[in-house]
């Protein structure tokens, strides 16, 4: 049986990182289906937005090029809530597996919590389909701004999108498949590569969260009526076998997370009794 795979992103669905992510996948014979953002939707974790008219979620048909025959969707909804609707077979049967991306700029270090991208992935596996959010490190502190609220970092600059290396993230990310299907369903593959061409990729590694993001945002002036952000460079020495540090080495890295799991480290004992 075909594997069936819903396609989106926080970029929105003409971002060329989604088209590229596509047209891979269709590429290797899978059953795709794309709904994405008709906005840009960086930075809203894993949020339950949806713009509605007349009482109805917006949802309309947007053909993508070289994507002939693929079902396309723009969602005025967040990526968050397209996996939900998703998983719910708003867009057709019920995927087998979430693709998130290919996201304009690395999701790397504990930064991923905010990542629309990365919480589209969570909230398919929470939901029962298995899941991988795919970036590609084009970010650089000088190039990116702050979204509203200084919740996350936006997209970087799209002058040079034509020159970035979108089939390199995909290859890795279709790679890393068979990895996917056989995990457990609730664990979601965290994929970022490089800006580079595949034949300059030095590899794919195992990593582990770094304990920062690429960038950091900061409140630079705050006032009566106003609070402006800017971002900027951690200015932390990045640690070995992490997944910026791989990065910054030329290799593709690939982190398992989870969502929202109990702990066991807190003492709550004795609770019952009062």
């Amino acid at each position: 049986m075909t594997l069936r795979v819903l396609i989106t992103n926080d970029d929105g669905i003409a971002a060329p990182g989604i088209q590229a992510l596509a047209r891979a996948a269709v590429d290797r014979g899978l059953d795709v289906v794309v709904a994405a953002p008709l906005e840009e939707a960086s930075g809203t974790s894993a949020a339950m937005s949806a713009m509605e008219q007349d009482g109805h979620v917006v949802v309309h048909d947007h053909p993508l090029p070289e994507l002939d025959g693929v079902p396309t969707f723009g969602v005025g909804g967040s990526p968050g809530f397209i996996a939900l609707i998703a998983v719910h077979g708003a867009f057709g049967p019920p995927p087998s597996v979430l693709l998130s991306g290919i996201n304009r700029g690395a999701n790397a270090g504990r930064a991923v919590l905010h990542s629309g991208t990365v919480g589209a992935a969570f909230t398919a596996a929470a939901n029962g389909c298995r899941a991988m959010a795919v970036s590609l490190d084009v970010l650089s502190a000088g190039e990116a701004t702050a979204a509203s609220g200084g919740a996350a970092v936006a997209a970087a600059a799209r002058v040079r999108d034509a020159e970035r290396n979108w089939a390199t993230a995909a290859h890795v990310a279709l790679d890393l498949l068979p990895r996917l299907t056989a995990a457990p369903t609730e664990s979601v593959l965290n994929v970022n590569a490089p800006d580079l061409p595949l034949a300059r990729l030095r590899g794919v590694r195992h990593a582990t969260l770094a304990t920062f993001g690429q960038v950091q945002m900061t409140v630079a002036e705050s006032g009566h009526g106003f609070v402006r952000t800017s971002l900027e460079e951690p200015g932390q020495a990045v640690q070995p076998g992490t997944d910026l540090a791989l990065l910054a080495d030329g290799y593709a890295s690939v982190t398992a997370v989870r969502a929202v799991t109990e702990v066991a480290d807190v003492d709550l004992s004795g609770l019952d009794r009062e």
